[in-house]
């Protein structure tokens, strides 16, 4: 078996490679995933929940019981990264998805992995799963393994109450158009082997891998990435973001108004300087999505339909999760 050597995530992948790739939010285990697949442990994962992939990257490996196929592992960040805006995740796994496409390689599966600690679906792992959903599609769910981490940090008992209701609430749209659970319990090459091995196993069942529907969107109907589903639901997020830094910085000017104390007044305007300028680079990223009045026109009289159709996920408030 040779050593696991990164390429280039475009460039260096073969159409006869079985690529697998792992999705998820920042902190959720993509990158200590891949250390434990290589036997290379740290070498990309960190110890905190800040992002440590900055780009896409690739690790080509030779399958384990089949020494004449290669398995590429491609590692993305994810959506709420520590070092990117979410604008610049999504271009970037939209530029890599359509490169590799446009050069006919196709995901053999998907691994989006969620922390079992988390006990609620809001925030970061909710837009990620949203993001997903949007993104893939529902043909492609069928080569989706969803996979709870970090096992050894909860009580195994509250760990099956939340891994239950994710199946029942949140991944059941997945679950129904074919995507299958299973948890890395233990933080092992095997068990992580066995993971990867069940995607590919599912994968060689199948005539042929099926399209991601952004690829398809992109590529095959040419659609603009901010008429796609996935721009779409990225410019809903910002615009929710932007409501809410308005309100943020409604506050803190009521609260500067209100205070006679310099040192409080000096940290609540330092704190609505902040609050600006991420309200500027939300506003900036809204409008590079933002559709025109011809194109929603254009959408709605000449639709570009696919073959695939996004995955609608319930909301956070239909679910009170276990503590």
């Amino acid at each position: 078996m040779l050593p696991a050597e990164l390429i280039h995530a475009t460039k260096g992948v073969r159409p006869d490679d079985i690529i697998v790739a792992f999705m998820g939010p920042t902190g959720s285990g993509k990158s200590f995933f891949v250390d434990l697949l290589t036997g290379q442990m740290n070498k990309r994962a960190g110890h905190t929940l800040k992002s440590v992939t900055n780009d896409i990257e690739a690790t080509r490996m030779t399958h384990p019981n089949f020494p004449g196929r290669n398995i590429v592992l491609i590692d993305t960040p994810g959506f709420d990264d520590t070092t990117r805006t979410d604008m610049e995740i999504l271009n970037m796994i939209s530029e890599w998805l359509k490169k590799t496409y446009e050069s006919k390689i196709k995901l053999s599966g998907l691994i989006y992995l969620h922390r079992i600690t988390d006990n609620r679906m809001a925030g970061s792992p909710y837009k990620n799963l949203r993001m997903f959903g949007e993104l893939c599609g529902d043909l492609v769910m069928t080569q989706v393994v969803l996979v709870t981490t970090m096992w050894e940090k909860v009580v195994e008992v509250i760990g099956a109450g939340r891994q239950a209701e994710l199946k029942a609430t949140f991944w059941k749209g997945l679950i129904d158009r074919g995507s299958e659970v299973d948890a890395l319990k233990t933080a092992t090459s095997e068990e992580a082997w066995r993971i990867v091995l069940n995607v590919v196993e599912r994968r060689m069942q199948k005539d042929a891998a099926e399209v991601v529907l952004l690829q398809e969107e992109l590529v095959d109907k040419g659609i603009k990435l901010n008429e796609t589903h996935a721009g779409r639901a990225l410019y809903t997020d910002l615009q929710k973001q932007l409501a809410e830094q308005k309100e943020s910085m409604k506050s803190l000017l009521a609260q500067v108004e209100k205070s006679n104390d310099p040192h409080l007044t000096k940290e609540l305007r330092k704190e609505y300087d902040r609050i600006q300028k991420e309200f500027d680079r939300t506003f900036h990223e809204a409008e590079t999505l933002k559709r025109s009045l011809l194109e929603r026109i254009m959408s709605f009289v000449f639709p570009k339909t696919t073959k695939s159709r996004a995955v609608k996920l319930s909301t956070p408030q239909s679910s009170n999760s276990a503590s």
